[in-house]
């Protein structure tokens, strides 16, 4: 891991393999933190540079200073970019997963210019309600993530990943149960406010989309409104999987990603 000082905060993240290699930066989900990619880092280090990092609150990055008041998807896509002003990179390809998704639109809407190519899933142009958004910030604040936690990583996998690998729920459990509980907060706010519908219309980079049949928080109809609002073609749909195909089919995610980039 690596640390960057980004307005104030500190930044942790990866930057793995090699530099003459085209730059592919990962998004992960809310709750989770860079290691939901590490399945995927063998195979796609044979094609590509790769650069993770933690979110707001997540992992080893800390957390969002109150002084800042609410996050917008303009503060986590300068996140990427500054990354990939650190690698040296004028151009990347990325991948966003989740909240991931959300940043993903944001740099397809305001840095088109800086992008290769963009991969999303298991996101939408709208994501949820803002009621339930804000309903589950006040829960965290006042119950905190090691509670919620109990709940809400059961529903980012389908039902083959939680009867047959029930030591990966509770691992999930524990990472999100150690986050920054007002960075969480403040996230899923952002989430709550977040309506790309009327900005993707004219985007111009390839973009692909995923999504799993077996995920409840964004079902592959969120995906077929963010095809529909992008003119990007429909979602390719992984059986079986849930929220996370990073982590629930990491081998078929990462040959869909170096089949259709290289």
């Amino acid at each position: 891991m690596a640390f960057l000082t980004h307005n104030g905060r500190t930044v942790c993240y990866r930057l793995l393999g090699d530099s003459r290699k085209p730059l592919m930066v990962l998004g992960h989900p809310l709750g989770m933190t860079q290691g939901a990619w590490d399945d995927m880092l063998p195979a796609l280090l044979g094609h590509f540079r790769v650069l993770t990092w933690d979110l707001p609150g997540h992992g080893a990055s800390s957390g969002w200073p109150e002084a800042r008041g609410q996050i917008a998807p303009e503060d986590l896509a300068q996140e990427a970019l500054a990354l990939a002003d650190l690698a040296d990179a004028a151009q990347f390809h990325f991948v966003g997963t989740s909240i991931g998704g959300v940043i993903g639109q944001q740099l397809i809407s305001r840095h088109a210019d800086r992008l290769l190519s963009a991969t999303l899933t298991n996101t939408g142009p709208v994501i949820g309600t803002p009621k339930a958004w804000n309903g589950r910030a006040a829960d965290v604040r006042s119950q905190g993530l090691a509670a919620m936690a109990v709940n809400i990583v059961p529903r980012w996998f389908g039902p083959a990943a939680c009867e047959q690998q029930p030591a990966l729920i509770e691992g999930w459990r524990v990472i999100m149960g150690r986050g920054d509980d007002e960075s969480y907060a403040l996230l899923c706010e952002l989430l709550g406010r977040s309506d790309f519908r009327e900005h993707l219309g004219d985007c111009q980079i390839p973009l692909r989309l995923i999504a799993g049949a077996d995920d409840v928080a964004t079902p592959p109809t969120a995906l077929e409104a963010l095809a529909q609002c992008s003119g990007a073609t429909a979602p390719r749909v992984l059986d079986q999987v849930g929220h996370v195909p990073s982590v629930e089919c990491p081998d078929r995610f990462s040959r869909i990603l170096i089949d259709s980039l290289t």
